[in-house]
């Protein structure tokens, strides 16, 4: 079972994966296979392929920042609210997708996760965390 330290430092690493492009942190954030339930189906990653999903996302949209609404951790599981947030790089357009996120932790790690996205140009109408990880507003 992980405990509260644990998913806090899995999380703010996971932040500077995505956010500062920092894939070195990979390995000591998500498990040799990653098993993922997500708008592509149900299917089983390596961390190296998962990694280098995230980069070319990052390459595709390379302001995208990952703003987190709510969180909570409970024993090994975590549960985000959160949107994805970019500027299209064709238009210029700011752009928006919110959407919920489920995860299992084993060993420190992301080993499975659960994502339901709303549609393009959704956001939550309160205010995000500084962090992933911050205190939520509403506490």
């Amino acid at each position: 079972m992980a405990d509260e330290p644990i998913l806090r430092s899995v999380f703010d690493r996971w932040e500077w994966v995505w956010h500062e492009g920092q894939f070195d942190l990979v390995p000591g954030c998500v498990g040799e296979h990653y098993i993922r339930h997500d708008e592509s189906g149900d299917r089983t990653v390596t961390r190296d392929a998962y990694a280098a999903e995230i980069a070319k996302v990052r390459q595709e949209r390379p302001d995208i920042r990952v703003v987190v609404y709510d969180h909570s951790f409970k024993g090994n599981r975590a549960w985000f609210r959160f949107a994805f947030k970019w500027t299209d790089t064709k238009t210029g357009e700011a752009r928006s997708r919110a959407g919920m996120q489920s995860y299992r932790i084993e060993g420190g790690k992301l080993v499975e996760t659960w994502l339901s996205m709303q549609p393009l140009g959704s956001t939550w109408a309160d205010t995000p965390q500084e962090h992933w990880t911050s205190p939520p507003h509403n506490s």
